[in-house]
């Protein structure tokens, strides 16, 4: 066992502070390393503040975490000392279930993904996530970082990357087909990029039209204001794809009017209350509605990889470890552009 220096919340109401944490020692089949930076997730926010039940205090978030291989345990075969790597929303699985063996880690029956914080390991122990110094996974869930990417930026992608990338694999985005993106925030303006790395043709949703230069400059055709209700009316039936990428609840109806016949809206934020489905619009066209949450580990393979050669990266701020907090405000004030990202240089002293 080993301990490191990491950032965490002790209640809803108090703010992040600075302690000590557990690792374990490096087993056969893990790999240790250190963190040297892990992006800030509004999931991260949700589950300090409590707003998705009562966590297991003390929380030490984090699941975009990017680094570099210290040490591996005597079975390992996927990667040496020196390797950058990553690891994202979970750090094991049953990996027995039929999902599991089919590379579907996120969406395991046999007793669900292990979270890569606020859970509980197969030993018993509380995981604790990357606003800390260095972690121990087990290799089967450890992402290769590709060569040339900056660790800063990868380590978004471990979340806002793959569960952007994940639905537009899945509803087959690409050349010939319409895609919009509800919000142009931390995953919005992933899934922008992305969508146009794909070959569609992309639009953004926006609730006004001051991230127009942003949204057009990152890779979309065209920006709409959803404050203007021209906008519902201009865009009905257009759409392939819809990917909500905002937690606030919508008027479902409305931007389910926006899909072609067949059309697919995909909810990727986690809405306060339960959605609202008007029967009408959903099935006037045969319309879907479905929901997505981040990807298996062959899949977020996938989506550095693609990220890597067609030269997608998040926009980020980076930050020290001392500004957590008032990150935190600045997120919930919808004030960065777009991604916070800690350089944990000063918790692996």
């Amino acid at each position: 066992m080993s301990t490191v220096s990491a950032y965490a919340a002790n209640s809803a109401a108090e703010p992040l502070t600075k302690t000590t944490i557990t690792r374990r020692a490096v087993g056969p089949h893990d790999v240790a390393f250190d963190i040297h930076f892990a992006g800030i997730c509004h999931s991260d926010i949700h589950t300090v503040k409590a707003e998705w039940g009562t966590p297991n205090y003390p929380v030490v978030a984090g699941h975009e975490i990017a680094g570099v291989v210290t040490e591996v345990g005597s079975e390992v075969t996927k990667y040496k000392v020196g390797d950058h790597v990553g690891v994202g929303c979970f750090v094991d699985s049953c990996r027995e279930c039929d999902n599991c063996k089919a590379g579907l880690q996120q969406y395991c029956t046999g007793g669900g993904m292990i979270g890569t914080y606020n859970s509980v390991g197969r030993d018993g122990t509380p995981t604790y996530g990357g606003y800390s110094g260095a972690i121990v996974v087990d290799e089967q869930y450890v992402l290769r970082i590709p060569d040339g990417m900056p660790l800063d930026a990868a380590a978004p992608l471990l979340c806002a990357g793959i569960t952007t990338y994940s639905p537009l694999r899945h509803w087959n985005a690409g050349p010939g087909k319409k895609v919009a993106v509800i919000g142009l925030g931390g995953l919005g303006h992933v899934a922008v990029k992305l969508a146009n790395a794909m070959g569609a043709d992309v639009t953004v949703l926006s609730q006004s039209l001051k991230k127009m230069e942003d949204g057009l400059r990152l890779g979309a055709s065209a920006y709409h204001a959803t404050s203007d209700p021209d906008t519902f009316r201009q865009l009905a039936g257009s759409f392939d794809l819809i990917l909500n990428t905002v937690s606030a609840n919508l008027d479902l109806g409305a931007y389910l009017n926006l899909l072609k016949v067949d059309g697919t809206l995909v909810e990727l934020g986690a809405p306060e209350n339960p959605l609202v489905v008007p029967f009408f619009p959903l099935g006037a066209m045969r319309r879907n509605l479905s929901g997505s949450m981040i990807g298996g580990i062959p899949e977020t393979q996938e989506m550095l990889d693609f990220c890597a050669e067609h030269g997608v990266l998040p926009e980020i701020e980076v930050i020290a470890p001392e500004y957590i907090n008032e990150a935190y405000e600045r997120v919930l004030a919808s004030d960065v552009r777009y991604r916070f990202v800690i350089d944990t240089a000063s918790l692996r002293d």
